[in-house]
């Protein structure tokens, strides 16, 4: 050894590691002829767990890019530690860090598996998760592009109705705060942005206010077709009969009006507005941009509340 024994056993944790291994050996010697449950068995597994200590680390830093704190990684990893003193037995002539590798690796990935999921979800489908991340990863590099669903089924056994439960139970692995930035290089803006949507009511409310002007100019006659036509929803043919004149001609006078009406809207000078729908056309070229100014050729809902108002 390259320091005194004693010094080592006052300060196991700044052993080296040929120091700590070569000391291991003759602590677990040691150890199997102690009593469990007494002093010097719990002394000697004690300064057994902190010579090996690094063995944890090492192990805990395969995952120290997940979102557990790396402290709370070790601490779990040290409990795997102590299971693997518990078991090893030295005279098997194994190194003990060889057989104790795999132990803390294994608690590790337990905890994650049984403590990290935004969702629970059945083991199975946890173990099909990392199946089938490996199978992708693997076919891309056999394959030179990503798999395929079925391709993949075939590779795993499954079927592609069990191959699509799988991926749905990944994404539930792990959860985004509503508050996180939308993207990682985003300087502004949250997860709640894509969760809105559009709202056609701003969009026929901004219509019907810029159709008020252009209504308020046609002639009466006109505006009592437009209302009969869409407000009652009255033929072309009852409309005539009401106003003693041929449904031909209504036909062309609401063509007319209707012309009138989409011209009014599209266009980005407007007729000089009256004084009470001013405001409201001033904003008409570019509540048609957004599609109002077809609307009134499709006799649409919202035009029938603007001959109403």
């Amino acid at each position: 050894m390259g320091e005194p024994v004693a010094d080592i056993l006052a300060e196991p944790l700044k052993a080296s590691t040929t120091d700590a291994r070569t000391l291991s050996r003759a602590l677990f010697h040691r150890l199997g002829t102690l009593e469990e449950g007494t002093p010097e068995y719990s002394y000697v597994r004690n300064t057994l767990v902190e010579l090996n200590l690094s063995l944890v680390k090492y192990a805990a830093r395969r995952f120290r890019g997940r979102s557990e704190p790396f402290e709370d990684i070790v601490q779990v990893g040290t409990i795997g530690l102590i299971k693997a003193i518990n078991r090893y037995d030295v005279t098997r002539g194994v190194e003990f860090t060889t057989f104790a590798l795999p132990t803390v690796t294994g608690e590790i990935k337990r905890f994650f598996r049984d403590t990290s999921w935004a969702v629970k979800v059945p083991r199975r489908l946890q173990e099909l998760r990392l199946n089938l991340a490996k199978a992708s990863d693997e076919m891309e590099q056999d394959l030179g592009r990503g798999a395929t669903d079925a391709e993949l089924a075939v590779r795993l056994g499954l079927t592609e109705a069990e191959l699509a439960e799988g991926r749905r139970a990944a994404q539930v692995y792990a959860s985004r705060s509503l508050d996180a930035p939308a993207q990682e290089d985003a300087d502004s803006g949250t997860a709640q942005r894509p969760l809105g949507e559009e709202e056609p009511v701003y969009e026929r409310i901004e219509c019907l206010e810029s159709l008020k002007p252009l209504l308020a100019e046609l002639p009466e006659r006109d505006r009592e077709i437009l209302s009969l036509r869409f407000g009652q929803e009255l033929t072309q043919s009852q409309i005539g009969e009401r106003l003693g004149i041929s449904q031909m001609h209504v036909s062309r006078l609401l063509s007319r009006t209707l012309e009138t009406l989409r011209t009014g809207l599209l266009t980005d000078e407007p007729p000089e507005p009256s004084e009470e729908g001013s405001a409201a056309q001033t904003s008409s070229g570019c509540a048609a941009r957004r599609g109002c100014g077809t609307a009134p050729g499709r006799g649409s809902r919202s035009h029938s509340a603007a001959v109403r108002t």
